[in-house]
């Protein structure tokens, strides 16, 4: 159960900073707070993937049991 949340929180930092970016993005020219934002959603996105696999390599996330 924790892992999920954990998914989910990043899932939405990742959104918040792309949304961020785009803010940034519309307000004008691109600026250094777009490409930090962007960045940021980067290497989120890189660590949730590292994580995932991680995970699936331990075992801690796997294939749900099909007869319980």
């Amino acid at each position: 159960m924790l892992v999920k949340i954990l998914i989910i929180i990043m899932l939405l930092l990742i959104a918040g900073s792309l949304f961020s970016a785009l803010f940034y993005l519309m307000k004008g020219e691109p600026t250094d707070r777009t490409v930090k934002a962007l960045t940021w959603r980067i290497s989120l996105s890189l660590a949730l993937f590292l994580l995932l696999m991680l995970g699936f390599y331990t075992g801690i996330i796997g294939q749900p049991n099909p007869h319980p």
